[in-house]
């Protein structure tokens, strides 16, 4: 599938999807969410994807939507409600998508993420991002409720009173302090993030699909079960790990003293 917006390429089992519209500072037009939405299927329905990494091309991440790309008293004077709403639909598709593949994300944050943008990185497993690196909510300082999804994400993230500060606020995250609350996994040098992402994601694709799947379901849902529910769903999936060829395969190369070759099988 041919995209005009965006950017795919796949390293091994890598998946990478590029915001590929940096004149425009990679804000989310209506074409550039509809082809994510696109993307983000067709990698769900790739059966080899182990990880899935997301960027923007250029000096920023994402800017936003439309509010960013056009002004807000041009959209506000342009667009009826549900014109609106329909746009805030194509928009929260796109993180929901991410937060719902069963394949671990990483947003390789190589600039500012502002808006929509931040909460496509709120929506990733992992942020791995460089000292270009910036957040912030934006929303709220126009006026707007932050609808795309960083309120119910951002508190899982780094914490309820944090989020309130910079949902409250709308105050910019710098990278430094973004690393220093958890919001960045870590911080590396412009000119090695890339290489420090794909290095990540090599690694986990080397680990044994079925368990990280599993393990990803398991870290979610598990933020709405109480302990012991929690340990009824890790019975039911350890058993379908034991039953695994992948383990079989992680128990002789222990013994073998030697890397472990995980098919997801």
């Amino acid at each position: 599938m041919t995209f005009k917006t965006i950017g795919i390429s796949k390293e091994d089992s890598i998946n990478i999807i590029t915001l590929n519209q940096p004149e425009k500072m990679n804000a989310l037009s209506a074409q550039m969410m509809e082809e994510l939405i696109k993307a983000l299927d067709q990698i769900k329905k790739d059966k080899e994807a182990k990880v899935l990494v997301i960027t923007g091309a250029g000096k920023t991440f994402c800017a936003g939507g439309e509010v960013a790309e056009k002004g807000i008293s041009s959209i506000a004077g342009e667009r009826s409600a549900m014109e609106n709403r329909e746009n805030l639909r194509k928009a929260q598709k796109i993180t929901l998508g991410l937060h719902n593949l069963d394949i671990p994300t990483i947003a390789m944050v190589n600039g500012s993420a502002v808006g929509g943008g931040f909460d496509i990185t709120l929506a990733c497993d992992i942020r791995i991002g460089s000292e270009k690196a910036r957040f912030k909510v934006a929303f709220t300082s126009i006026g707007l409720f932050p609808g795309t999804g960083g309120i119910w994400l951002m508190p899982r993230v780094i914490g309820v009173a944090k989020a309130a500060e910079y949902l409250f606020t709308d105050r910019l995250i710098e990278a430094q302090e973004a690393e220093r609350i958890g919001l960045l996994n870590k911080l590396v040098p412009s000119e090695k993030l890339k290489e420090e992402t794909v290095k990540l994601a090599n690694k986990i694709a080397k680990g044994p699909p079925i368990a990280i799947k599993l393990a990803k379901l398991q870290l979610y849902k598990g933020l709405q079960l109480d302990f012991p529910a929690a340990l009824e769903d890790a019975a039911v999936y350890e058993t379908i790990t034991w039953a695994s060829q992948d383990v079989i395969e992680g128990i002789t190369a222990f013994r073998e003293k030697r890397e472990p070759l995980f098919k997801g099988k």
